[in-house]
């Protein structure tokens, strides 16, 4: 069974940056989109950033121009970089990695705060 292990979060203030990480064991991320959610209490899960396999990337537009999301495929890890974070950005953030052979993992999360 894959299990993928977020790590990073923290405590920030506002304007202050964090970086994720999504790492897995064997070579499995190299061959998934990768994807960050996000859920803030009381808060429907959303999609903050992917990276597909080919490397192409998409973001949520609140997050646009603050957050990059990169892969290392020699390290097997997943990056989220979260520059300019504001208050709204506190949430457990946890990554999934899926691709066509049936895969569907997900970490447990990481927490993120951002006090104002």
């Amino acid at each position: 069974q894959v299990q993928l292990v977020e790590s990073g979060g923290g405590l920030v203030q506002a304007g202050g940056s964090l970086s994720l990480s999504c790492a897995a064991s064997g070579s499995i991320l190299r061959i998934s989109d990768i994807t960050w959610y996000r859920q803030a209490p009381g808060k429907w899960r959303e999609l903050v950033a992917k990276i597909t396999i080919g490397s192409i990337t998409n973001y949520a537009d609140s997050v646009k121009g603050r957050f990059t999301i990169s892969r290392d495929n020699a390290k097997n890890t997943v990056y989220l970089q979260m520059n300019s974070l504001k208050p709204e950005d506190t949430a457990v953030y946890t990554c999934n990695a899926r691709n066509p052979m049936g895969l569907d993992a997900w970490g447990q999360g990481t927490q993120v705060t951002v006090s104002s």
